[in-house]
């Protein structure tokens, strides 16, 4: 996925930052800078052009690499009967660049759509690899590890995989697999009701698609193997964990929460979840924190707790076996009074505080029942599993603060701005790329946007300027 994305970028040159990033901006970043983005941030490139590269973009992940040749050869004769010269050359690279992926990309034998998908099965897990071809274009493969509920052989497997995944995404002429389903022709009728047409599942093939099958096996053993490796190392860091707290169990769910403000401005909570199969994002959540001092980071922590629990006290969710909190003995006790007063029993709660040189490793465990620290060392497997998951907590916390952030600051500053309503503010963020920019704009600069005029062009500088 990575790997598209970064193509996608380089043809198309599209914008790879998060909204806030986005918003903010007053100049270009390093990506415009080496023809990577065209600068919708700043208006470099206007809507209806940058809506045009996003077009492109589609089609192309769409296996019609050639409608977008046709269209970028009609812009590119039209920006040179223009005699604009520029354009024109930026639009043949552009055309070049797409022919070189072309030409990479072409797979002989398979010029029709076509999904390879190979499962491969191992201790309890599978996983199912899909390469996807369109109009003969290779865009690349995909892996899933779907959970098994009952069925674990790849025949049956990939009959559940065919109807849940095409359930709502485009259906290619043929699906190649290496395991025929059972009910290959029910499972064909009942997509084609979907689609209008019923794809043909192959499971016999030869040449060119006998080798593509074959790599679609490797990929999903190769990847099995890497799966069940990163799942053995984690199990055996929640052993860690496990022994190191004295746990007579080993943990199947810890949750950690984590504070972010920026001196007590919008300060958000996060709460994220933990299995021996890694991070569950659906799990997730984040809590907006009202209603207290600013700054108050143990207020904070108090409502977010309570809050999560009481949910779980009226049948939303499930208790954690481990409950983790970044912060020392004070955050720790936050936790203890919440589940007293919540009657929650037997949840066991430990607080990450940083080391004295705040060095990653060399946190202090601090254990809620005891009050006793421990010093698990940079070395140690139960370290390593604390520190990435209070990481992640930090970081979706942070995360959240950030967006919340920065619509309060564009909510208090503009939108209490007589004149200003919706459109007019999607004009000026738009125009000078952010709430930063706008900010340094003077009056003049103001009156540049389109329904701005002089005596609200100044109402706005002296919202911003006093």
């Amino acid at each position: 996925v990575r790997e598209t994305l970064d193509l996608i970028q380089k043809l198309f040159r599209l914008r790879n930052c998060e909204d806030s990033y986005f918003r903010n901006r007053s100049r270009p970043c390093l990506q415009y800078q080496i023809g990577r983005c065209t600068a919708p941030c700043v208006g470099y490139v206007d809507q209806a052009a940058y809506g045009e590269q996003v077009r492109h973009a589609q089609m192309f992940l769409d296996g019609k690499a050639g409608a977008v040749m046709e269209e970028l050869i009609a812009q590119m004769e039209a920006a040179s009967a223009e005699l604009a010269f520029e354009r024109a050359a930026a639009i043949r690279d552009q055309i070049a660049a797409v022919k070189r992926v072309q030409a990479h990309h072409y797979v002989q034998g398979a010029s029709t759509d076509m999904d390879v998908i190979a499962c491969a099965v191992e201790a309890g897990v599978a996983c199912v690899s899909v390469m996807f071809f369109r109009n003969g274009i290779s865009l690349g493969s995909r892996d899933f590890f779907p959970r098994l509920a009952g069925a674990s052989e790849p025949a049956a497997i990939i009959g559940s995989f065919l109807t849940q995944y095409y359930l709502d995404r485009p259906l290619p002429r043929e699906l190649v697999v290496s395991d025929a389903p059972e009910d290959a022709e029910a499972i064909a009728a009942a997509l084609a009701q979907r689609s209008g047409q019923a794809p043909q599942i192959k499971h016999r093939v030869r040449d060119a698609r006998a080798r593509f099958l074959d790599l679609a096996r490797r990929n999903a053993q190769a990847s099995l193997a890497a799966r069940l490796a990163s799942k053995q190392t984690l199990l055996s860091r929640f052993e860690a964990l496990r022994d190191l707290l004295g746990m007579e169990d080993t943990p199947q769910r810890i949750e950690c929460f984590d504070i972010s403000h920026t001196m007590g401005e919008a300060t958000v909570a996060s709460c994220v979840v933990f299995g021996p199969d890694g991070a569950d994002t659906s799990q997730y959540r984040r809590y907006n924190i009202t209603g207290i001092t600013p700054g108050d980071d143990y207020a904070a922590m108090h409502q977010a707790l309570q809050r999560r629990y009481k949910r779980v006290q009226a049948g939303e969710g499930v208790l954690p076996d481990l409950l983790l909190i970044d912060g020392g003995l004070g955050q720790v006790r936050q936790a203890i009074d919440v589940l007293n007063e919540l009657g929650v029993e037997g949840v066991p709660i430990v607080g990450v505080a940083k080391g004295p040189a705040r060095r990653a490793g060399e946190e202090t465990l601090v254990l809620a029942d005891t009050g006793r620290s421990l010093f698990p060392g940079p070395q140690s497997p139960a370290s390593h599993l604390v520190q990435a998951v209070r990481d992640e907590a930090h970081r979706f916390a942070i995360s959240g603060h950030r967006a919340r952030r920065a619509k309060a600051r564009e909510h208090s500053t503009l939108e209490d701005i007589a004149g200003i309503g919706p459109r007019r503010r999607a004009a000026l963020l738009r125009h000078f790329g952010g709430l930063g920019g706008l900010s340094k704009a003077g009056v003049e600069e103001l009156m540049e946007v389109a329904g701005i005029q002089r005596g609200l062009a100044e109402r706005i500088y002296a919202a911003f300027h006093g």
